[in-house]
């Protein structure tokens, strides 16, 4: 079946990640984590458990009482001693904190509002499992308050930055020398993706996990596999079809790894691209064609064909369907908003009254 193999392949990888990570964790997160197994994707369950450990390694340098513990020997009792202070703290900690790398050097990482935020509700879930399963006398992490979002204006390219990013990534004549002499191997693929990121809003995830034969060029459709392994077919304009034609004409002449030679979009080392590869690829070109829109991503671009057909159609609905929504209240939030040019329209067709002279202020003039 068409994905299959490659979604199958990311989900055990995530597995046995997580189940590694796990090792290291107190016994009571191996046990949430199993929990929720049936109903949520291998991906989540990662998530959580890095977050976890997160808290774990903060609790181990920041709370006293966890100094001289090692994470797998807490115990539930443990977790009891935990109060709302030492969380608040772990809320502030989050902002900025050092970590060790590999190779025992420190990294700062630091969380915006949505990371803090993604994180504490981790905790919350973990410690409400604790309490309905009896084994905490209470859910102290409820007690602690999220950090409010604060809603940012939607980054997507208008029309002009559109035509000079596939102009930057056509011509590379300002690319550096070393760019250069990849741009000339991936040219062609750069261009192919970036125009199915515009074309159908695509996630970076779902345009990486694309097969070869997932593309079907007499109904100008592609099958995708979208978050939670649903499959769905995306259409796209003539447009992009010939890019992908072109492409794929240098794809047929490229051998790849036995165990990527149904992947669509392969890196230099003819293995399936990766999606830290297309996000950097991204960036490269967005920064030299619109360098002021500092934060461009594969995402921004799933912006930016949002915005373009809700401006053309004003369908919600329709813009919900294509970006794969469950709830359109999520696409309302993001893409609703009233463009400028209609809010110009509105103030022209606005009718009032011309107000009359005050007549006093006349006969004081007289």
């Amino acid at each position: 079946m068409a994905n299959t193999h490659y979604y199958e392949q990311l989900a055990d990888e995530r597995t046995e990640r997580t189940r590694q990570m796990l090792l290291e964790l107190p016994v009571a997160c191996t046990d949430f984590i199993n929990s929720i197994t049936m109903t949520t994707s291998p991906l989540t369950r990662m998530a959580y458990t890095i977050d976890f450990g997160t808290f774990c390694e903060y609790a181990c340098k920041e709370i006293p009482y966890f100094a001289d513990k090692m994470p797998r020997e807490w115990t539930d009792e443990d977790f009891a001693q935990i109060s709302a202070k030492d969380l608040r703290g772990y809320s502030d900690y989050l902002t900025l904190y050092m970590k060790e790398t590999a190779g025992d050097e420190q990294k700062i990482l630091r969380n915006h509002e949505c990371g803090v935020m993604r994180k504490l509700s981790s905790l919350r879930s973990f410690f409400d499992f604790l309490f309905k399963e009896e084994r905490i006398p209470g859910n102290i992490a409820a007690l602690v308050s999220l950090p409010k979002l604060h809603e940012k204006p939607i980054l997507y390219l208008i029309n002009d930055e559109v035509e000079r990013l596939l102009e930057t990534v056509s011509e590379g004549e300002e690319l550096t020398e070393r760019q250069k002499k990849y741009h000339q191997l991936t040219r062609t693929r750069d261009i192919a993706i970036l125009m199915l990121f515009l074309g159908t809003g695509i996630r970076v995830s779902e345009c990486v996990g694309i097969d070869l034969d997932d593309l079907d060029f007499h109904l100008n459709a592609v099958l995708v596999t979208r978050k939670g392994g649903n499959q769905v077919i995306l259409y796209y304009p003539p447009e992009v079809a010939q890019a992908l034609k072109n492409y794929l004409d240098e794809r047929k002449k490229i051998e790849a790894l036995p165990e990527h030679r149904n992947a669509l979009f392969l890196s230099l080392q003819r293995k399936r691209i990766g999606q830290r590869a297309v996000q950097l690829m991204v960036k490269k070109y967005c920064s030299i064609a619109v360098p002021l829109k500092k934060r461009m991503s594969p995402h921004k671009l799933r912006s930016t064909y949002a915005t373009r057909l809700y401006n053309e159609t004003e369908d919600i609905y329709l813009v919900a369907d294509a970006l794969g929504h469950s709830d359109v209240n999520t696409t309302r939030k993001h893409y609703a908003a009233i463009s400028d040019k209609r809010r110009r329209e509105a103030a022209k067709n606005v009718y009032l009254p011309t107000v009359p002279e005050h007549k006093e202020s006349n006969e004081e003039e007289n």
